[in-house]
């Protein structure tokens, strides 16, 4: 981060012959970034923290007032999908108030997302260059859309394909008798981790537009990705069952590809200043 903060502006180049002359516009305020202290850093982050917590508070007292509704939404149709006979249980007597409460802050983090990704790029907006700091409202937008769409997928595909077949194992002599704190541990892990990793687009988006990546380099070490993608799947899966991994590693697999047609159309194009000026 401080190599962030404290990269120099950039310097003119030679420009070919019928291109405006340089222009600083693209160069780092000054008195911005590049002249904060340590300890100003540090309270700049303090300041996003602080409104980030805000964020997560407001949201959390919005989806405990619509607790009710938001805990049938998820917890009816996992015990829908249960085997016959079995039932979701709890065996503290506080789980089941405590369950709602973290059913409510899940809700809440996921309603704080735009707050908390504006947060971030107020905090690290001071570090770009001005042609940079144009990308904040695709940066929120992007980041939101992507990261809603990875819970989505996990609340309607991901999660509920891995549940039956974790519950597919009941016997005569075995009844699958899931504890309430349990699932939802494993529900919202679920949920973050492909939230996450549907963020794979926003990032690529803005390193592409930074000329840091370009499509040929991420298409030329596609088999990389490849090998990197199924061992992030095996760590990030909460379960470790092979389907499980198969289904958050091929979205990766499509969400990489989409990222090469993203660094294609918005990459940075390098300057043809060699072959206009030696005309």
């Amino acid at each position: 981060m401080a190599s962030l903060f404290n990269r120099p502006a950039a310097p003119p180049r030679p420009l070919p012959r019928g291109e405006p002359p340089y222009d600083d516009s693209d160069e780092i305020d000054d008195g911005a970034a590049g002249k904060m202290s340590f300890l100003e850093h540090l309270d700049e982050l303090r300041k996003r923290l602080i409104g980030s917590a805000i964020a997560l508070g407001a949201g959390f007292l919005i989806a405990l007032a619509f607790i009710t509704p938001i805990f049938d939404f998820i917890m009816r149709p996992l015990y829908e999908k249960l085997p016959p006979d079995s039932h979701l249980i709890y065996t503290e007597p506080t789980e089941a108030f405590m369950l709602r409460l973290k059913i409510a802050a899940l809700v809440g983090a996921m309603l704080a997302v735009p707050v908390i990704m504006w947060q971030l790029w107020l905090f690290i907006s001071p570090g770009l260059y001005k042609h940079e700091k144009r990308f904040a409202v695709p940066f929120i937008l992007m980041s939101t859309v992507f990261f809603a769409g990875g819970a989505v997928f996990s609340h309607y595909v991901v999660f509920p394909w891995a549940w039956v077949f974790l519950a597919s194992f009941s016997t005569d002599y075995l009844l699958m008798m899931p504890k309430i704190s349990s699932v939802f541990s494993l529900y919202a892990k679920m949920i973050l981790a492909f939230g996450v990793i549907f963020e794979m687009p926003t990032v690529v988006f803005f390193l592409a537009r930074m000329g840091l990546v370009t499509a040929r380099f991420l298409a030329r070490h596609l088999k990389y990705a490849v090998l990197i993608i199924f061992i992030a799947a095996a760590i990030l899966t909460p379960t470790g069952d092979v389907v499980t991994q198969s289904l958050m590693a091929g979205p990766m697999f499509g969400l990489y590809l989409l990222s090469i047609g993203i660094a294609w159309v918005f990459g940075k194009r390098k300057p043809r200043d060699s072959q206009t000026g030696n005309a």
